[in-house]
């Protein structure tokens, strides 16, 4: 059960739900026998000396923890005590009571029952925020003890902003009519109260506040939908009308500083938001559709920082080789795997194990994502012809040691990129394959002759992002025939696997995933692999290849998040479907 009714004592009958009586927490922690009268009496001496309350500088202190204080208060005031972690939410009565009362007063409605709601409130015993709250309601409440760091977290979760954003959004369609007058949205750029800026605000404090990676404006022809995208998945937004969509493109394309007259091509930008004391830079690429311009923004916390290769998860047999590879001073390194599967983070990982204090490093970037210190970082501007292959050229220049290229786009930076490799450099890229083995393939394809490829190339790393489950709600989870029947494919034969998975709950939004992390796997060219890509052998490069990493790959690790219960056994089926043809 979620909520742990209390039975009252013998000698007293259990009072009706209603107005709490006065009484002093430290007093209440007393008869509980929670603390000391001596420990009251240090705690009260602090006040006078801090002017904070009771409760928290008893906290703070190390006394006692905010789950047996809301348990005492429960006891002595015989109201239920209440878990968050796990509570079963329901959004209409979440939403009788608005977030900014809720927040003020501390509470949140978890039930309505008929007659009565059930009000957790993180402080029982404030009579005040009782009478503001039934004022507030219009209706009987009972309340209920909850530790207040879990309400304060829940707040975030639950009062989501899509109400906001889509009457923001009926705020613009009425400005707008059934025209759109350009020149005046262009005049009021910067007026913050003009709805399109409120309504674009909303939009992205929301992402920030549910830890989206992108943002989806997408004219349709039934209205305009608004998705993010959380842990790899899209989530709705909201939908509104469609006569907005240009309104919200000219807006994205001003603060980008993009064409706000061409709306026949694509275009890309960027520009920086302040959101919640957060730094975002925003990565804008419009799209030109049937029913208007298409805009997606990957957003990037500059205050989150590059990553360390030991916060990537990867398994220590590869981080082990990985490091070695990246102390040498010569040779290709390739990050490889779809878009949006963490290869740009490992890239800045790796490059953090760089000492750049003894080595000239040059990154090569479209755009810059991370500004490290004493690297010499270039972006790439295609507009006034600022390539990657020019960039390239001037770089070898330079001197540099290492060199970190964004991606390898194309022939020329791919013959560029070798080259340096070849000549005494570090270099680093990523590149768009499905697995490591493919790789050498890959770079055949465009066009770079078999002898660089495998005179140059040390090492690849291919990975993809896997969902993790729910700390909150993780539960054993028995195998359905089609997983059963994979999971038979890939163990031994006398080992067995228990698989566990998120319910779904509040906090996980009910997807039962929380977090993503990488899976990862590491090939590395050794006498024979080198010699089967000079030859572009493809036979004999696969055959020896899947024999070198064969139990280390992608969907193994993916298998071993599984006997972990980091993660579902669907999702490391996703791995081992999109990578058919593993042992």
């Amino acid at each position: 059960m979620s909520i742990a009714e209390v039975p009252p004592r013998a000698d007293a009958a259990a009072p009706r739900p209603g107005r709490p009586q006065p009484q002093r927490l430290g007093d209440v922690l007393v008869q509980q026998r929670l603390i000391s009268q001596e420990q009251l009496q240090e705690t009260l001496a602090m006040q006078r000396r801090t002017g904070k309350k009771v409760g928290r500088l008893l906290i703070e202190s190390g006394i006692i923890t905010e789950e047996l204080l809301a348990n005492g208060l429960a006891r002595q005031m015989r109201i239920p005590f209440v878990s968050l972690k796990t509570f079963p939410f329901r959004a209409e009565v979440i939403k009788l009571l608005p977030e900014a009362a809720a927040r003020r007063y501390r509470a949140l409605v978890l039930e309505d029952r008929g007659d009565t709601l059930l009000v957790a409130l993180a402080d029982p015993l404030d009579i005040f925020a009782f009478d503001e709250v039934s004022r507030i309601l219009k209706r009987n409440i009972a309340i209920a003890a909850v530790p207040e760091s879990q309400l304060t977290a829940v707040f975030d979760r639950l009062y989501r902003r899509t109400e906001e954003i889509s009457g923001f959004a009926r705020a613009l369609e009425r400005d707008l009519g059934d025209a759109v007058d350009f020149g005046e949205l262009t005049a009021t750029a910067g007026i913050e109260g003009a709805p399109v800026v409120r309504l674009l605000q909303s939009v992205f404090e929301d992402a920030i506040q549910v830890g989206a990676s992108d943002v989806h404006i997408e004219p349709l022809e039934s209205g305009l939908q608004i998705r993010v995208r959380v842990d790899g998945v899209l989530q709705n937004q909201t939908q509104a009308d469609k006569r907005i969509a240009n309104a919200l493109a000219q807006r994205l394309k001003l603060m980008a500083n993009l064409d706000i007259s061409e709306k026949r091509l694509p275009q890309d930008g960027r520009f920086s938001v302040r959101v919640k004391e957060q730094t975002i830079d925003v990565r804008l690429s419009t799209l030109p559709t049937t029913y208007g311009e298409s805009a997606v923004m990957r957003l990037l916390n500059h205050g989150a920082g590059p990553r360390r290769l030991e916060d990537l998860g990867m398994p220590d047999a590869i981080l082990t080789r990985f490091r070695e590879v990246l102390s040498r001073s010569s040779g290709l390194v390739l990050v490889t795997g779809p878009t949006g599967s963490g290869k740009s983070t490992t890239l800045y990982a790796a490059l953090a194990e760089v000492n750049a204090s003894e080595l000239k490093v040059i990154t090569v970037e479209d755009p810059v994502e991370f500004r490290l210190p004493g690297v010499t970082q270039v972006q790439i501007n295609e507009k006034i012809e600022l390539t990657f292959a020019r960039v390239l050229r001037s770089t070898l220049r330079q001197d540099p040691d290492v060199i970190l290229i964004g991606e390898m786009r194309d022939a020329e930076t791919a013959d560029i990129g070798l080259r340096a490799a070849i000549t005494g450099h570090l270099v680093m890229s990523t590149l768009h394959t499905r697995d490591a083995i493919s790789t050498p393939f890959r770079l055949l394809d465009m066009g770079v002759p078999p002898f660089m490829v495998a005179t140059s190339l040390q090492a690849v790393i291919a990975q993809r992002l896997v969902r993790l489950n729910c700390a909150e709600c993780n539960e054993q989870q028995e195998p359905n025939p089609q997983e059963a029947a994979w999971l038979t494919t890939m163990l031994k034969p006398d080992e067995t696997i228990q698989p566990k998975r998120g319910l779904g709950c509040s906090a996980c939004n009910a997807t039962g995933y929380a977090g993503r992390q990488g899976v990862y796997e590491l090939m590395e060219m050794d006498a024979v692999l080198t010699q089967a890509a000079s030859r572009a052998d493809p036979a004999t490069f696969l055959r020896a290849a899947r024999e070198r990493i064969k139990g280390r790959t992608l969907v193994y690790h993916a298998l071993d998040l599984v006997r972990t219960g980091r993660t579902s056994l669907a999702e490391a089926m996703r791995i081992g479907q999109d990578n058919t043809d593993e042992d």
